[in-house]
Order: structure tokens, then sequence, then C-alpha cells
């Protein structure tokens, strides 16, 4: 369960620069508020669930909105977001595995106060900003896959679990996740400009996806086997099953998204609009050989 004095721990006077938003968290204010909302997680989840697919009916009859600004602005936004998570995590990390132990890393949760316990909380809070990326896809009428809003419900529903009991491990799964969204968000920011950027980029994003879940399940194995030697770690049993769970699950579905979408001929994961062009070229390629 959550504590909110660790040591050792990585405090601000670490860091040459804070910002004011950051001097002012209060980490016990924030914890205690999660332990008792972090179910409301689930409620947001459904609500989003019946959102997108009710999107998507209404949209069925209506033509695809372009919103290539919007996109753009929207996923720029999220980059700079993730880097600067990603930065301001970064000194924290180093330090729990060098100065400390990979042990200590996974099992002691210090970063959960001071500037890092302020940028774990806006992570967790921006797993509900987050469910945008999918509006954006309902409007735009590009394909929902499983994979997306599976991800963005059990993320969001786990990270608030974890936060409440401040699990040690989420260390490396909010730093893995800053740094994977970083590149992510900016790619998406570019192709939003619909700029041409070689398949090749695409492709690293989800490498690095798939490395992040093999990475969160050896976690969850080398939790599983510190807390059955009996030594202390800071990760609840239901915690550790339901972080193991997902990151086996998201592993599976991102080599199969890996698979259909870089590896296989024809992929499914096409946009609709260049499938239409397509066939549109072909159909007149047909129709002057018939003439």
């Amino acid at each position: 369960m959550a504590t909110y004095n660790y040591w050792p721990r990585y405090g601000a006077e670490n860091y040459s620069v804070i910002l004011p938003m950051e001097q002012s968290f209060d980490s016990v204010r924030s914890t205690v508020w999660m332990q008792e909302n972090w179910h409301h997680s689930i409620i947001l989840s459904l609500i989003y669930i019946i959102a997108i697919f009710g999107g998507q009916k209404l949209m069925e009859s209506r033509k695809p909105y372009a919103l290539d600004w919007p996109l753009f602005v929207w996923n720029f936004a999220l980059a700079v977001f993730s880097i600067l998570g990603f930065v301001r995590m970064t000194p924290e990390m180093w330090w729990s595995v060098n100065s400390n132990s990979f042990a200590y890393s996974i099992c002691t949760a210090s970063f959960a106060q001071s500037i890092t316990g302020f940028w774990t909380e806006k992570f967790a809070m921006s797993k509900v900003v987050e469910f945008g990326d999918t509006a954006f896809i309902v409007l735009r009428k590009r394909p929902l896959i499983f994979l997306h809003w599976y991800h963005h419900i059990t993320v969001l529903v786990y990270t608030w679990h974890a936060y409440k009991d401040h699990t040690a491990s989420g260390r490396w799964f909010i730093w893995m996740n800053y740094f994977v969204h970083a590149f992510m968000y900016s790619y998406y920011a570019i192709r939003a400009l619909n700029i041409r950027v070689p398949k090749s980029a695409a492709m690293i994003v989800t490498i690095l996806q798939l490395i992040q879940m093999v990475v969160g399940v050896y976690i969850g194995i080398t939790v599983y086997g510190i807390k059955t030697a009996g030594k202390p770690c800071q990760q609840t049993w239901n915690n550790l099953y339901f972080s193991f769970t997902i990151y086996f699950s998201y592993f599976l579905l991102f080599c199969n998204f890996f698979y259909h979408a870089y590896l296989k001929k024809n992929n499914r994961y096409e946009k609709p609009i260049a499938k239409k062009k397509t066939e549109a070229i072909n159909g007149a390629a047909v129709s002057k050989k018939k003439i």
C-alpha cells in the first residue's frame, strides 16, 4: 500500500530547474484522491465504449471530417507532453537503477513523490485525455481495431489502480510509455500534415511498443519471484496479476498487428481512402481496356 515518505529518494534538490506546477505538487493529496476515486476509471471506460460505437453509428450516414489541423495540434501537444514527462522522469529513473539497484527500481515507489510524483499523476490523468485519439478515428471514419480501444481502457484502469497503491514497477511503465509516446505522437503529428513518412518509421514505433510489452512482462515475472521469495516489494498481488495479464495480452495483440500491418501483403490496416483510390484507378484502367 502507498506510503508518503520513501527513503532513499531522489528529491527536488537534485533538479537544477523546477517548474512552478512541480513545486506545488502535493503527493499526499493526490494519492488520497486516487484512492477514493480510482474506480471511476471503470465508469469512464464504459462511457468511452458507448461513445465510440455510438459515434460510429452516427457517422455511418455522414461524410468523414478531414480535421487535419486539429489532428496535428492534438498529436503535437501530446508529443510535447510525452517528451517533457520522459525528460523529467529520466534523472530519477537513472538514479534508482544506477545509485541503488534494479530491484529497488521495481520494488520501492519513491518516484511517487516530488517532481516525478507530479509527472506520475499527470501520466495517470493523461490516459483519460488520450480517449480523444479515438474521437478523431470515429469522426474521420478510419478503421477502429480492437487493439486500439482495448489498450485505451485497460491502460486507464490499470494506471489508476496502480497509482492508488504507489505500485513501484510503475516507475518503469510510466518512463517507457512517455518515451514511446514521444515518438508515436511526433510521428502522428507529422502524418497529420500529410508529409510522407517512410514506412520504416511506423514499424519502429510498433517495435518500440513491442519492446515495452516484453519489458513489462519481464518486470512482472521478476516482481513475482521477489514476492514469492518473501522479500518486500511494493506491488499488491492483485495489481501484479493485472499487470502481467494486460502486458502479455498487449504483446500478443501488437505482434498480430505488426504481422498484418507490415509483413502480410494486402494488409487490412491500409487506409480506406487509399484503397478506394486504388480501386478507382484499377477500375478506370479496366474501362479503357474494354473501350
